[in-house]
């Protein structure tokens, strides 16, 4: 289930699902902890009205969601025809306070007078836990009820438009002992009023409103966090003097601020652009925690079917994310990121697989031992793709206490490692991990972007008067250069192979999978030239083997790719990180026609809030797997960027 509507201050982030209901609510990292996890049951919106009752999630309403204000306030439209009801509901979660906040309009679409009855349900996994040991308790001085556990607590206000706060509520028990969940009390229309419960909890509040024929209504809706009962009572005790409106109107005031970059550039688009142009970096910014991790989707739809989520910041994921703010002028959450991948960083000089948005390891499925060869289970391209990234940067910011900071612990020790983790046979980088995880080869896309790293990090050497590192890295990306010409080309099947395993004895063994990222690595990190031989025929190959047309011109990663795929008559789903790679080289090559055909293909199947998946289903265009994915909206962003750069230079 995507999720259309992402709402974040870098510190409370909150997804809302297809209904308009809050499905993902993490604080106090993006990314970490999700208090809404509770599989068997999502926060839920009711109304009873007629002696008739609907959740939004039953099947009865129709959604239409956009973000209208270029800023992070989402807007959800839920229209029930056989209720006359309209819901329209402004949410953001506050720029400044860790609180969620809902402007709730209510729109009697019958010409009667009628008494309408709106119920807001809450619940909560407090920790990424079970649920269980929670507590809600009313505060009846305070207006309020109150979960919480431990150092985790969530405050639920509302008023009426008057400021008269909800007069009905009630907490109970859910998936245990019997309990579907308190939901269940409203709907008949009431509350039983149960002031406290603990173990697996939930909550309603509940407002009624008295509605002419045609007339329509407020009510305003918040939930503040804090580390504790107190801190989030601060909190609420702020959103309830100054209102909802006006912490919405401050949001508003931050994002527009924050969007000037982005806006110079986006006004230069062609307009069927830019409201998606916006809302991808929208998107981005949402996937970016204030300390600094870029996590690469906050959509946990998956964990009803899989062992894990997204919710971690991949470094190669996080350069990505981290490239195109790069570009548009962005210097804090660059910043951020690489000093977050500094504390992460091994003693040895490499990145791991992933990392909790708190810097803690993520879990990882690589072993240590792969047969004969003992490595460390990492995805060598990580480290190569932060460290290009920061030289990027640099060049862009060129100051002196910048490399001062960064060189010698970070930049050093990450091109040392890349340097020395090399096969004395082939002079390619050593064995890990491909970028899709799932390989232990040396990858064709690894050893571009390790060629890559090499080059920029010897520029910063120059520029830190390190002469000796410049040499060394220089001399062993030329070394690397040369090997991936003499290795990595496969004459059999015009194209670049997807890598090559070099055993422990030296002797090789060859993927000849036809992979696009070894395509994409080679040319866009300059380890085969655009023009050259290299890449004109593995371009033709790419689209001959996924039998591309203009009608379906999406590309999947490689060939017969098993991962969620959807039919194994398929070749593999088309992702759109792939395809956008495509216009990317269509772009390079002046080709400037057949890459917006890609960019307008990729645009025809976003959600109205720009919103991308990671795949899609290739017979109904579906999406499939996590939405959004914050790599995929870079990669659209940074298309744009491209195209835009080489249509005016």
């Amino acid at each position: 289930m995507a999720r259309p509507i992402l709402l974040s201050n870098g510190s409370l982030h909150v997804g809302l699902n297809k209904f308009g209901l809050v499905h993902d609510f993490y604080y106090p990292y993006v990314g970490l902890e999700n208090h809404a996890a509770a599989k068997s049951l999502r926060h839920k919106i009711g109304v009873w009205v007629d002696g008739a009752f609907s959740w939004l999630d039953d099947g009865a309403w129709q959604f239409t969601f956009t973000y209208p204000y270029k800023s992070l306030i989402g807007r959800t439209r839920a229209q029930n025809d056989a209720l006359g009801i309209i819901l329209e509901f402004e949410d953001t979660v506050d720029a400044i306070e860790d609180v969620f906040v809902r402007n709730i309009h209510i729109v009697n679409q019958q010409d009667t007078q009628r008494t309408i009855r709106l119920f807001m349900h809450q619940v909560f996994a407090i920790g990424d836990s079970s649920g269980y040991g929670d507590t809600a308790q009313y505060l009846p001085d305070d207006k309020a009820v109150l979960h919480y556990r431990g150092h985790r607590a969530f405050v639920i206000g509302g008023t009426y438009a008057s400021g008269k706060p909800f007069d009905r509520y009630s907490v109970g028990l859910f998936g245990i002992e019997g309990h579907d969940g308190t939901y269940r009390d409203a709907e008949d229309g009431e509350l039983w009023g149960n002031a406290v419960e603990h173990g697996r909890v939930d909550s309603v509040i509940g407002f009624e409103l008295q509605m002419a024929g045609h007339d329509s209504s407020r009510v305003y809706y918040w939930v503040a966090a804090g580390k504790n009962p107190e801190e989030a009572l601060v909190v609420d005790r702020r959103v309830r003097a100054e209102g909802v409106l006006h912490r919405i109107l401050i949001t508003d005031q931050w994002w527009h601020k924050w969007l000037e970059k982005t806006e110079r550039f986006a006004n230069r688009l062609d307009e069927k652009y830019q409201r998606d142009f916006i809302n991808s970096v929208l998107l981005i910014k949402a996937h970016i925690d204030k300390r600094g991790a870029v996590i690469a989707s906050t959509d946990t739809t998956m964990l009803n079917y899989s062992r894990d989520a997204y919710a971690y910041c991949w470094p190669r994921d996080g350069a990505y994310g981290i490239w195109p703010l790069v570009r548009l002028g962005y210097q804090e959450e660059p910043l951020q990121f690489f000093n977050f991948c500094r504390r992460s960083l091994h003693s040895r000089g490499y990145l791991m697989h992933k990392y909790q948005s708190d810097g803690a390891l993520g879990s990882s499925w690589h072993p240590y031992v792969h047969g004969s060869v003992t490595a460390p289970p990492i995805q060598e391209d990580e480290t190569a793709l932060v460290l290009f990234t920061f030289a990027q940067y640099y060049q862009m910011h060129a100051e002196p206490a910048l490399l001062h900071d960064f060189y010698s612990s970070f930049v050093k020790p990450m091109a040392d490692f890349l340097a020395s983790f090399v096969d004395p046979h082939t002079n390619l980088p050593k064995s890990t991990y491909d970028l899709w995880e799932e390989k232990f080869l040396t990858s064709t896309y690894t050893t571009a972007t390790v060629y890559a790293a090499l080059l920029a990090a010897a520029d910063l050497a120059d520029d830190a008067e390190d002469a000796g590192s410049a040499v060394r890295w220089r001399s062993v990306a030329n070394d690397i250069f040369e090997s991936a010409h003499k290795y990595l080309y496969n004459t059999e099947r015009r194209c670049l192979y997807k890598g090559v395993f070099i055993g422990a004895d030296g002797n090789l063994v060859y993927d000849p999978t036809v992979d696009s990222s070894s395509v994409f690595g080679s040319f866009m990190f300059g380890l085969f030239a655009l023009n050259s031989e290299q890449i004109q025929d593995s371009i033709k190959t790419l689209q001959e083997t996924f039998r591309t047309t203009a009608e379906n011109p999406g590309l999947p990663r490689y060939e017969q790719d098993n991962y969620r795929r959807v039919s194994d008559e398929s070749i593999g789903n088309p992702w759109f990180v792939t395809t956008l790679w495509l216009a990317q080289y269509h772009t390079e090559a002046g080709e400037t026609e057949q890459a917006l055909r890609l960019v307008d293909w990729v645009q025809g199947h976003m959600l109205s809030t720009a919103v991308l998946s990671e795949q899609i289903n290739p017979y109904d265009g579906a999406f499939v797997s996590v939405a959004p994915l914050m790599w995929s909206q870079a990669e659209f962003v940074s298309t744009l960027l491209d195209i835009y750069i080489h249509q005016n230079e």
